[in-house]
């Protein structure tokens, strides 16, 4: 029952999430894009998950784009509760419209508390995210994105993340 909870979780918070850049056409020259993404999740123990990612880019090549992306978290179940932010640059090559690879860097500024033994805490961590993916088109300048990232900064004892694997389902709109 567990691993299924998880995985509902992963699905829910994975479908919502989504990107939207702003159209680039030829009239307005425009290179910068704006986007971000959303989640939200449930599982056991009353747990609920809300999630924002928001990001800001400008296209250096018609195939690479970089910029920062923020994001903000709060967990909350009956035994913890916590609020995660995050910042950072990232850059993003596209391969034919069809696949991408990414690299994304954050900054985590985490509090936590426990509400059991009313334990609380105030941590910083780093995240290197390395992946990519497949775009599929949808329509005129938008994209479903399926992909897998991974945290190679990500250590099992001493990350207050569960593991480094990263997957993401997002849309692109603009590119």
């Amino acid at each position: 029952m567990k691993k299924f909870i998880i995985l509902l979780f992963v699905l829910i918070s994975g479908s919502i999430f989504s990107q939207v850049a702003v159209e680039n056409s030829p009239e307005n020259n425009n290179h910068w894009t704006f986007g971000g993404g959303i989640g939200v999740g449930f599982g056991s123990n009353s747990a609920f998950y809300l999630s924002a990612s928001p990001r800001v880019g400008y296209k250096l090549t018609d195939d690479l784009e970089g910029g920062v992306a923020g994001s903000i978290s709060w967990q909350t179940s009956d035994f913890y509760r916590s609020t995660m932010f995050g910042v950072g640059p990232f850059l993003n090559y596209y391969i034919a419209r069809t696949f991408f690879v990414s690299a994304n860097y954050q900054h985590y500024f985490i509090n936590y508390k426990d509400k059991f033994y009313d334990y609380k805490t105030t941590e910083n961590e780093d995240a290197l995210y390395l992946g990519g993916g497949y775009m599929q088109r949808i329509g005129n300048n938008s994209y479903l994105q399926l992909g897998l990232m991974y945290n190679v900064l990500w250590k099992e004892n001493s990350s207050i993340f569960s593991n480094g694997l990263v997957p993401n389902i997002g849309f692109v709109v603009g590119l």
